[in-house]
């Protein structure tokens, strides 16, 4: 059985911090006084879409690392096919987030989907750690949810 409260709480409270510029965005698109402050104190790219999309893509992208470190763990056939399935986020966020914002935020949702498809296979070989569904379920399900603001808002 899957438990958040198996996560080691440096992970968890880091996982979860991760999630602040995903939900700044939305925060942004839904209440004209933050979207107001965030374009004046931050930028505009600081405030929704901008941030939700280009965050989105670093984190997107960032997961390709730690997926290569998990197929650095394997051997043989697995770890040739982990190494293969590890680029395949950067790409996907480099070739196919682009254009307007709403085809962007599809394309990261379906890359977020993908990923944890990814986390699963390396969960299941034995090459993430235990916990790690735990974390990345309920993470891909709040960083998908914010997406829909900018993709089905």
């Amino acid at each position: 059985m899957l438990k958040v409260s198996d996560v080691p709480r440096s992970a968890l409270w880091l996982g979860l911090a991760g999630l602040l510029p995903f939900l700044w965005g939305v925060a942004t698109i839904h209440v004209d006084l933050l979207y107001g402050f965030g374009q004046r104190n931050l930028g505009g790219r600081y405030v929704a879409p901008f941030v939700l999309l280009n965050y989105g893509q670093v984190i997107l992208a960032f997961m390709s690392g730690v997926i290569w470190g998990f197929a650095a763990r394997a051997e043989g056939e697995v770890q040739a096919l982990g190494f293969g399935l590890s680029v395949i986020p950067a790409l996907w966020a480099f070739f196919f987030v682009g254009g307007g914002p709403v085809s962007a935020a599809i394309y990261l949702i379906a890359g977020f989907i993908g990923v944890l498809m990814i986390d699963w296979f390396f969960w299941r070989n034995g090459l993430a750690p235990a916990w790690w569904m735990a974390l990345r379920i309920p993470l891909t399900a709040v960083v998908c949810l914010c997406l829909a603001a900018v993709a089905f808002g």
